[in-house]
């Protein structure tokens, strides 16, 4: 049964599924859809054309599908799509995309942002990434499933974060990090592989094997950087993990990657 407290306020359109539940003073706009069994504890304000997917826990002061922080935003209808089982807690923001972008801002499934994280505009973040306290995303910034970024963690627009990622607590991230990458420090510099979350996750010995022989190569002082991206393929052409840092950096040319300290 759907819930919603008398100091609610649910504007005239909004569509709340089954068994919502919208606490205390929560204001809900006309042009928001929550996803069944969600719930709003208290003090939320979702708003713009915003999707919740079912099954979200939204805490005190969390602040969804406002308008995007751009001085080009004139009032265009645009988008914020989160994904379900998404835990979202205090003092969070996660804002529309701009017409000049995508257009929306899109949130996967089974995130966890923690108190004052904040989603900019026009990023893309997907499944089961993890957002530490503060960490903060510049606009159409984009991390890949099961990324990690510790408490006030700043990555500057447009930034691509791999796959499986670990980004440290307080590290300026202005350059893109590869798959099961780990990278700390203002600047953010590399400091090797995601072996604990590689570990967590049920990588096997012998893929991190691979992955960590695939770095020493990838970040060795011999030859260009695109001339070890080349040899590592050749080499580990066979591991697909391996092979999704070869793509993700070959995806974007002439982008910046964060490298070892010693590269910087």
């Amino acid at each position: 049964m759907t819930k919603i407290h008398a100091t609610a306020i649910i504007e005239r359109g909004a569509e709340l599924g089954e068994d919502v539940e919208v606490g205390p003073y929560c204001i809900v706009g006309p042009d928001v859809r929550l996803g069944a069994r969600t719930r709003l504890r208290s003090h939320v304000v979702v708003e713009g054309h915003t999707e919740v997917g079912p099954d979200c826990q939204i805490y005190p002061f969390a602040s969804l599908g406002a308008a995007p922080q751009h001085t080009a935003h004139r009032g265009e209808p645009t988008r914020l799509v989160i994904g379900p089982r998404s835990l979202i807690r205090e003092q969070v923001t996660m804002h529309a995309g701009t017409a000049i972008g995508r257009g929306v801002t899109t949130v996967g499934a089974d995130g966890l942002f923690l108190v004052g994280a904040h989603v900019a505009h026009d990023c893309v973040v997907g499944d089961n990434v993890i957002m530490i306290n503060a960490a903060t995303l510049g606009g159409h910034v984009t991390v890949s499933d099961f990324a990690y970024l510790g408490g006030l963690s700043a990555v500057a627009q447009y930034t691509r974060i791999g796959r499986h990622a670990f980004v440290g607590g307080m590290a300026g991230v202005n350059h893109d990090v590869i798959p099961f990458g780990s990278v700390w420090g203002n600047h953010a510099h590399m400091d090797g592989l995601n072996l604990v979350g590689l570990k967590r996750r049920g990588f096997s010995r012998e893929q991190i094997n691979a992955l960590r022989a695939a770095y020493r190569l990838l970040f060795a002082e011999e030859g260009t950087f695109q001339e070890r991206v080349n040899d590592t393929a050749q080499a580990y052409a066979d591991w697909p993990e391996v092979m999704e840092i070869i793509e993700f950096v070959r995806a974007e040319d002439g982008r910046s990657i964060t490298m070892p300290a010693r590269e910087l």
